[in-house]
């Protein structure tokens, strides 16, 4: 299978090194005779983010025979594909060819009208930007890739290394997608999705503004009953007058914010503490971790005991 790999100038190391190592190492272990070329808009070189120059760079014609074409990242800018490089991609999705979007690669694919109507997934940060430029696309942020058959796409950076194992498991079987896994020191699949790794960042500074300063007082009082009836109290409103402000003030219902910043807090504590889970859902106001673990599962797609083994900070 000859896969072709879309570089461009100010492409990061990573990004391209993704797909060629997964996709080399089923070659390398003896597993299937996979080929990856580099291509780009022109023949020649291109210069890397991190200012190496790669020669060597074949023509949009190396992705006439190809089986799958990539496209592990996108310019910083978002600009839309030159039409050659458009028309490539189109062309290879007309004869069959599998055409992926790897993080911000997504963005390109997307331009190319291949993933119109249907869903899509790409880095956190500009899951937003995507949606809005093509409102045909549903935009899921929280799975790590999405595969319709003809049409792949990842979430941010890392997330290729996931994409790409799930190729290999596609056409290989498990067992060929774990040797590689191994070999490559990863996860042959990661549990959960995208969501687990988004900063949600708690607003801070009260001011004058009767829900900041609600928002503030609520987040040091996460593990008692924070009903909107409460709250709207606490800032000294109506309970029709605090929902409709609060909507407009932070774009969220008061129980859906509270929620989030309780899984905040749980995320914090699964960090950077020993405590049990019961005691951290008591601490975040979740009551019992049946109830933390439902809520995070439903949030993150992974457990309190397997997100505090993969995300430990402490000393």
């Amino acid at each position: 299978m000859k896969i072709a790999i879309y570089a461009f100038d100010g492409i990061t190391m990573f990004h391209l090194a993704v797909p060629q190592m997964v996709f080399d190492e089923v070659a390398r272990q003896g597993l299937a005779e996979w080929q990856t070329v580099l291509f780009s808009d022109r023949a020649g070189s291109i210069q890397t983010a991190e200012g190496y120059s790669i020669g060597g760079i074949r023509g949009l014609s190396a992705a006439e025979d190809a089986d799958v074409v990539v496209v592990p990242s996108w310019v910083d800018d978002g600009r839309a594909p030159r039409p050659a490089f458009r028309r490539t991609l189109v062309d290879a999705h007309d004869r069959g060819t599998t055409v992926a979007g790897l993080c911000l690669g997504a963005i390109a694919v997307a331009d190319a009208g291949l993933l119109s109507g249907r869903s899509a997934v790409t880095h956190w940060h500009s899951a937003e930007h995507l949606a809005a430029r093509h409102p045909d696309i549903t935009v899921d942020a929280s799975v790590l890739y999405l595969d319709h058959g003809d049409v792949l796409t990842s979430a941010g950076t890392a997330s290729g290394l996931d994409a790409c194992l799930h190729v290999v498991r596609t056409r290989l079987g498990a067992d060929a997608a774990n040797r590689v896994a191994r070999s490559l020191v990863v996860a042959p699949h990661r549990e959960g999705g995208q969501a687990q790794y988004i900063e949600r960042p708690i607003p801070v500074g009260a001011g004058s503004d009767p829900i900041a300063a609600t928002s503030a007082w609520a987040l040091s009082h996460l593990d008692e009953e924070l009903s909107v009836e409460r709250l709207a109290e606490v800032a000294h409103m109506s309970r029709r007058s605090f929902i409709r402000a609060f909507r407009a003030t932070t774009g969220s219902t008061p129980a859906a914010w509270v929620r989030s910043r309780r899984l905040d807090e749980a995320r914090r504590m699964l960090e950077t503490t020993d405590l049990p889970v019961d005691q951290i859902a008591a601490s975040c106001g979740f009551g019992n971790p049946v109830t933390l673990r439902q809520n995070f599962a439903s949030a993150f797609g992974s457990t309190p005991s397997s997100y505090r083994r993969r995300f430990d900070a402490r000393p």
